[in-house]
């Protein structure tokens, strides 16, 4: 059930962590817990998807960055991944204007070649729409890989080097961070993985360098806010040290 009594007390609201990264995991097993198909698992991540973007930006979250569709996932069948796809159009559409009139801004974080056309459009419909908004960034990462976004950037680097704009020696740990796909949103505070797997399955892999990580074993599609409250909670009992001492 979602907690609709308010933040929990335990929280310190002057210590919201700025960008937080989801990998939401357990649609699938949710669905077969349940008894249904799969793609009753991903439709009902989807609406949890709603819940906890409005629950971030309540929060004073100002950056939310999903993990929706890797480079890897396109090795499943046909059928899920066409499944997949129609279900993230028919959200695109039917929350566009919600999430304009929230102030929300959408980014698409990942590889535009690919995609169907349908969902790349969608998308960039919405980034259109959403552009100038300001109280909270949701990163969707779609036909993303940490490995790839770190490739691309050495690309780009490699190129400007060629080209004689930069000097290999003046390349530097933010000259990277400048060159990924979205260079505003570089750090990760808090990275939650739900469904308890014990892996960062390529995501964000420079960005969550120092990002505290927690895991639940709670399915995606059960993350509600009271396991979101959890889950800060637990950041904030951490000591960020960052490679130093306290």
């Amino acid at each position: 059930m979602t907690n609709n009594k308010g933040p929990d007390p335990r929280m310190d609201m002057a210590r919201i962590p700025r960008h937080v990264a989801i990998i939401m995991d357990g649609n699938g097993r949710w669905a077969k817990r349940t008894g249904q198909p799969r793609s009753k698992g991903h439709e009902a991540g989807a609406r949890n998807v709603r819940e906890i973007t409005e629950a971030c930006r309540e929060l004073g979250v100002k950056a939310l960055s999903l993990f929706a569709f890797s480079t890897e996932n396109w090795r499943r069948s046909k059928r899920e991944v066409d499944s997949l796809f129609n279900l993230m159009t028919k959200s695109i559409k039917r929350y566009s204007d919600q999430i304009h009139k929230t102030n929300v801004r959408l980014l698409h974080m990942g590889l535009s070649d690919g995609l169907p056309a349908e969902v790349a459009g969608d998308i960039q419909k919405c980034v259109e729409l959403t552009r100038n908004n300001t109280a909270m960034d949701v990163c969707i990462a779609l036909n993303y890989g940490g490995r790839r976004e770190l490739t691309d950037a050495a690309r780009k680097i490699a190129r400007q080097v060629q080209q004689g704009e930069l000097r290999p020696e003046d390349i530097t740990e933010e000259t990277l961070a400048a060159h990924l796909y979205l260079p505003g949103h570089s750090e990760v505070d808090l990275l939650i993985r739900t469904s308890g797997e014990n892996r960062i399955s390529n995501f964000m892999l420079w960005q969550i360098s120092y990002a505290e990580i927690v895991v639940t074993p709670t399915l995606w599609p059960d993350f509600n806010r009271d396991r979101l409250h959890e889950t800060l909670v637990e950041y904030q009992s951490r000591n960020r040290r960052f490679g130093g001492r306290p």
